[in-house]
């Protein structure tokens, strides 16, 4: 058994990493990744390190503020991810442990899995109870137009990827259907094809949209309506065949409950930085299991393909690489699985020299 080890300090970082081509949504592009990075300490020399995505430059000041003054929350504390989880969520009870505050715990939840897989020497997965294997993935496109997901599915397909999702909710409906219909031309008949409408739409564009989405064989129609409209989502499901997802913008397990309880999704995609990292995503994977829901992945693949290992019914990895340009080893993939090589923790490693060429 490795020695009983202390958090002694918390290192926070932030860049800025030009996002090309950018990520289009039907609410905006994302054209830089604006990312906190966190290195933590322990007494025994292990470093865990994870990182944050704030999506707006606006945000990045906050979150690494955040984090770093909840070194002295921590600082002298055993390396217990979920007993902190619980501290640290009843610590911000008053402010509020949702949004920026949720996604600072949970990106503290990754370095402390990191660092405690990494001080038993083995993967995460494994510390987690799981053998390491392929995990099935999907390539998530950046672009709206169908020249642009044509043009990026080519690639993927030489990777052996079989399943494709991009964002949809252009103002003409028309304009969506024919670029689901030139992707499925470039991709084939056989390929599973998802598509993802960020919240964009009201109940009555959702139900006259997904009437038509609904004769062409999609996979999975991603969060049409807002967040906490769980009414709406719930009359969707039974208006519609398609399987309709949700997940990445559940503030922890309670807003995952609340949906799961409401019948408001036939699949679940947590987002470990907004879920509270590999702890809240353990207590999804619960729930989802209970409810008979398949379990995917939004962004942070490296942690994330850890944790479907790990996860009763795991469906698909969405593979979007934002941190790659700062990390010193890529995923590895093949036949459209990512391959985790073995390395202790989340397989987390710096590039530090890409780190201080985008450094803010």
């Amino acid at each position: 058994m490795p020695e009983a080890a202390t958090i002694q300090s918390i290192r926070v970082r932030t860049c800025r990493i030009p996002v090309d081509p950018p990520v289009e949504t039907a609410s905006g592009s994302v054209p830089v990744a604006p990312l906190v990075l966190i290195d933590l300490e322990t007494s025994t020399g292990v470093v865990g390190s994870s990182y944050l995505f704030t999506y707006t430059p606006l945000a990045l000041k906050p979150v690494a503020d955040l984090v770093a003054g909840m070194e002295a929350l921590l600082k002298g504390q055993p390396v217990a991810p979920v007993s902190l989880f619980d501290i640290l969520m009843k610590r911000f009870r008053l402010l509020g442990s949702e949004g920026l505050v949720l996604m600072a715990i949970s990106g503290i939840d990754m370095a402390l899995w990191d660092a405690l897989a990494k001080s038993f020497e083995v993967p995460l997965a494994r510390l987690l109870g799981a053998e390491l294997g392929p995990v099935p993935a999907y390539a998530s496109l950046r672009g709206m137009s169908a020249e642009a997901v044509m043009r990026e599915a080519g690639p993927f397909l030489e990777q052996g990827f079989t399943a494709f999702k991009f964002k949809i909710g252009m103002p003409d409906p028309e304009t969506d259907l024919r670029t689901i219909a030139a992707l499925r031309g470039e991709v084939g008949p056989k390929a599973k094809i998802m598509v993802d409408y960020n919240q964009s739409l009201s109940f009555a564009e959702a139900r006259q949209r997904l009437t038509r989405l609904d004769e062409i064989g999609l996979g999975w129609i991603e969060e049409p309506l807002p967040l906490h409209d769980l009414p709406g989502q719930t009359e969707l499901r039974k208006l519609f065949h398609t399987p309709l997802q949700a997940g990445e913008n559940w503030w922890g397990p309670q807003d995952a409950a609340r949906s799961i309880a409401a019948g408001a999704t036939d699949l679940v995609m947590p987002d470990l930085m907004k879920i509270g990292g590999i702890t809240g995503w353990q207590r999804v994977a619960a729930l989802a299991e209970a409810a008979g829901l398949p379990v995917s992945s939004h962004i942070f693949p490296e942690f994330s393909a850890h944790a479907l290992l790990a996860t009763p019914g795991a469906d698909r990895l969405e593979y979007l690489d934002i941190a790659g340009p700062v990390l010193a080893e890529p995923l590895r993939i093949a036949n459209g699985d990512v391959l985790l090589d073995g390395r202790p923790g989340g397989g987390i490693a710096w590039n530090e020299a890409a780190i201080a060429r985008f450094a803010t």
